[in-house]
């Protein structure tokens, strides 16, 4: 009998304590929204005023290496009043609060998941407009760096086989099947996706270790080798015409890091020699000093008359996926 009443007394114990934990534990639904659209949570009077010019002017900045200026990301106002259910289940998230204390933070799934949540708080406006602009390159890389992680997400869902290039050229990237590889020559690929105005494309290739070499004029020799492999293996419309970089925008140049190695971001404009067509590209040369080679590989879209910063956000998170095997 004693023995029973003990298992009975364990049972009642572990039974509320996992009653316990589920009421305390929070129930989040999936978030929502479209890529690179913003929820900014503040009134409308700081909206109207210096608060909003300072949101807009960390998150509607012009994207880098595009043809006509475009937002980094689209935004929606909300006032603190309405914002809850499903309001408050878009993914990215910047909320103004009026404290006492001034504070930045960066918070993840809170209202939804996933969500990144990004809190700046101050007793005035002017302390506010500082917290925004102090903090504007961490508010670009949460929000960033949660979309990236959407984008890559949504392409996982249905993946193109691409064991033929991880055989030739030793990485392995994660494109949807909505791509097909449009042109293969020994170690270079190159792969197109249809879209209603033109065509999304990435070309992977590699190159010898010396044929990079940092110096002032490493961007010009990047240059010079895309227009070489545009030439080779990119053609253009009519007899005679392919794919070039256009020489009347300077190339925006960053370094980076792709699969834990050093890489040279390349952004700018491409044309086609005698031809009128041109887009955006972005080329990152990742060092691959493991195999003594550079790894290269570009985006460009082809889509006139449109806006291109998603097309081109959308080639910027399957390139991010590459590994070097």
């Amino acid at each position: 009998m004693r023995k029973l009443f003990l298992i009975t007394l364990l049972s009642a114990f572990i039974f509320s304590c996992g009653d316990s934990h589920s009421k305390n534990e929070k129930i989040l639904f999936d978030s929502s929204g479209n890529i690179n659209n913003v929820s900014v949570v503040v009134d409308n009077d700081m909206w109207d005023g210096d608060v909003g010019e300072a949101i807009r002017n960390t998150l509607a900045a012009t994207v880098d290496g595009l043809p006509q200026d475009e937002p980094m990301f689209s935004m929606k106002q909300i006032p603190p009043s309405v914002f809850s259910g499903f309001v408050a289940k878009n993914r990215t998230v910047l909320k103004i609060e009026v404290q006492n204390k001034v504070s930045f933070q960066v918070l993840d799934n809170i209202y939804a998941k996933p969500q990144r949540v990004v809190v700046i708080s101050g007793p005035t406006q002017e302390t506010i407009v500082k917290e925004i602009t102090s903090n504007a390159s961490k508010i670009i890389v949460a929000f960033k760096d949660e979309e990236l992680t959407e984008k890559q997400r949504r392409i996982n869902l249905s993946l193109h086989n691409d064991k033929k290039i991880e055989d030739k050229l030793g990485v392995s990237i994660k494109f949807p099947t909505a791509y097909r590889v449009a042109k293969v020559d020994n170690s270079f690929f190159w792969i197109r996706k249809d879209i209603k105005h033109g065509s999304m494309n990435l070309m992977l290739y590699d190159l010898p270790y010396n044929a990079i070499k940092r110096s002032d004029s490493v961007v010009n020799t990047i240059i010079k080798i895309r227009d070489s492999i545009g030439e080779k293996y990119i053609p253009g419309p009519t007899d005679g015409s392919y794919m070039i970089t256009e020489n009347a925008y300077t190339p925006f140049h960053f370094e980076t890091i792709l699969d834990n190695k050093p890489t040279l971001e390349t952004k700018g404009i491409w044309d086609v020699k005698n031809a009128f067509m041109a887009g955006p590209f972005i080329n990152y040369s990742i060092e691959d000093v493991k195999n003594n080679r550079w790894v290269v590989v570009e985006g460009f879209v082809f889509a006139p008359s449109v806006d291109k910063r998603d097309y081109m956000f959308e080639l910027e998170a399957i390139i991010r996926s590459i590994k070097i095997k």
